[in-house]
């Protein structure tokens, strides 16, 4: 999508752009710290950058990497990843109105781009779906800068991973520095009481699930507090307003 001149030629593009790069040194680290993780973990370097290019997402490489060395069985890896991506459903739902003008490709194209930081910085910056055609295409420009400076910050510093995996020794901490930009993140994104709520849940179901094995705490962590905030979002919501 960052390759279309109509595109990278736009305003608010570069816009998009100067805001992400300041969160680009975090999601560097996180992944570089993924690329060793792959490698320490047996993976040869082919499968490690097949993996990189096609599945675009740290989180739930992070997760399948261990079941993939315990030879878990298919389901359980695959039902890992898709509760671990389970918010990218969300925000699916939350896009699909600044999306449906596009061709389909075009939207296929743009789920599989869409991360963390480039949905809380677009939605941010742009509150309400577009009206016009001017602004759907200052929209898909801005989203384009920042999905250009999020994919090109994690595949370099992915690949770098990689290629270094076997001469960084695991001491460095780069498991750690992970997890810190991860918290940075939730950080950033808990801004409403039941987002911080869904937080503490989350941290409190994996602790108690944590002797399940293949580590499906997190897995148990992640549905058990998509339901709790699924109730609690229906409970909590203002009622509709009275119409004359």
């Amino acid at each position: 999508m960052f390759l279309l001149r109509a595109n990278y030629t736009h305003p608010a593009f570069r816009e998009a752009a100067r805001d992400m790069l300041p969160l680009a040194t975090g999601i560097a680290a996180w992944g570089l710290m993924t690329g060793v993780a792959m490698v320490k973990s047996g993976m040869s370097v082919f499968e490690a950058l097949a993996m990189t290019l096609l599945v675009y997402a740290g989180s739930a490489q992070l997760a399948a990497i261990p079941l993939i060395v315990a030879s878990a069985p298919m389901w359980v890896i695959l039902a890992t990843a898709f509760c671990v991506n389970l918010r990218f459903v969300v925000f699916s739902l939350h896009l699909r109105p600044y999306l449906m003008h596009m061709p389909r490709w075009r939207r296929l194209v743009n789920g599989f781009m869409t991360a963390d930081m480039s949905y809380a910085m677009f939605t941010r910056r742009f509150p309400h779906p577009p009206t016009t055609p001017e602004e759907e295409h200052q929209q898909e420009a801005f989203l384009c800068g920042n999905y250009f400076v999020t994919w090109a910050s994690w595949m370099a510093s992915s690949v770098i991973g990689i290629v270094l995996g076997n001469l960084i020794p695991t001491s460095w901490g780069l498991g750690f520095a992970g997890v810190l930009c991860l918290v940075g993140i939730l950080c950033s994104l808990a801004n409403t009481p039941l987002r911080r709520l869904s937080a503490v849940i989350a941290g409190a179901a994996a602790v108690a699930t944590y002797a399940l094995p293949l580590k499906l705490n997190i897995v148990a962590a992640i549905a058990i507090t998509v339901a709790i905030a699924f109730v609690l979002d229906k409970k909590l919501a203002p009622p509709p307003e009275p119409t004359a």
